[in-house]
């Protein structure tokens, strides 16, 4: 396992239903199968990330299959850009897991691990209950828990993370995959919220330490019933500036139509 310690950096191995570092910082493996590597001085909040309600609503619109030509895209990647033996996939920002288990299809075929890091608690729980094929972590996107170089490819969709850290922990000529949102995605949903829609603006997906060696775009138009509009407003920032009169508007409607919008960019580690 290529954990680190998130207390003192030293390397953390398993020990039946735990992970130890050799300062004897220990952290217990949950019965879900996860394990909590987000010390709480390193907490902004109490309970950090998606809530439950959240992440049930997000659950339920992706097993609707939304978003599933965007995890088939970044699958493709993965397939193609991860070397023939690997030691380990990671997926931050992971969510509930819905992409993280297609990832873990494609690294077991190259002998890797998989392993999924959110913020969020609740995200975790859910995600390590259904698929147990991943390793899932609690920690944050800023300070990734794991040690230098140990990982081959590292997916971050939409997720932020420091630049230094992906640079630290991705092997030499791995490879990152990323999504952000392309400038026309989810227009028809802002317009609802916002007197003016602003397009997102446009990324080069440069990180630095990174080149990139990839880049696509991806859209597609969505037909939504009121529930499932109901739900991909949670998933989304703009929820908390929603009026009620937004919430009830989409919840009564029939067919909301809604176009999507991904840039997806592939880099490879500099040497």
């Amino acid at each position: 396992m290529p954990f680190s310690c998130p207390l003192c950096h030293a390397p953390l191995n398993r020990r039946e239903n735990a992970f130890v570092c050799p300062q004897r910082h220990q952290f217990d493996i949950a019965k879900e199968g996860y394990v909590n590597l987000l010390p709480v001085q390193h907490k902004r909040s109490r309970d950090p990330g998606d809530s439950a309600e959240m992440m049930q609503a997000r659950r339920a619109f992706l097993d609707a299959g939304h978003y599933q030509p965007l995890r088939d895209a970044i699958s493709a990647l993965l397939q193609a850009r991860l070397p023939e033996q690997a030691d380990a996939v990671l997926d931050i920002g992971c969510g509930e897991g819905y992409y993280t288990q297609a990832f873990a299809a494609i690294a077991e075929q190259h002998g890797a691990c998989t392993f999924g890091l959110d913020v969020s608690k609740a995200a975790i729980r859910a995600a390590a209950k259904r698929y147990s094929q991943v390793m899932f972590c609690v920690a944050s996107s800023h300070r990734l828990p794991f040690e230098d170089n140990s990982i081959d490819a590292l997916v971050r969709i939409y997720a932020p993370c420091k630049a230094e850290e992906l640079a630290r922990v991705v092997k030499p000529g791995g490879v990152v995959i990323t999504a952000a949102p392309g400038p026309r995605h989810l227009m028809e949903l802002k317009g609802l919220i916002y007197d003016e829609v602003q397009l997102h603006a446009e990324s080069a997906g440069e990180i630095a330490g990174f080149t990139v060696i990839g880049q696509q775009s991806l859209a597609y138009d969505m037909t939504l019933t009121g529930q499932q509009a109901v739900a991909l407003l949670q998933m989304t920032p703009f929820a908390w500036r929603a009026k009620a009169e937004v919430w009830e508007t989409l919840a009564a409607t029939e067919d909301f139509r809604c176009q999507t919008d991904f840039s997806i960019h592939c880099l490879q580690r500099d040497n």
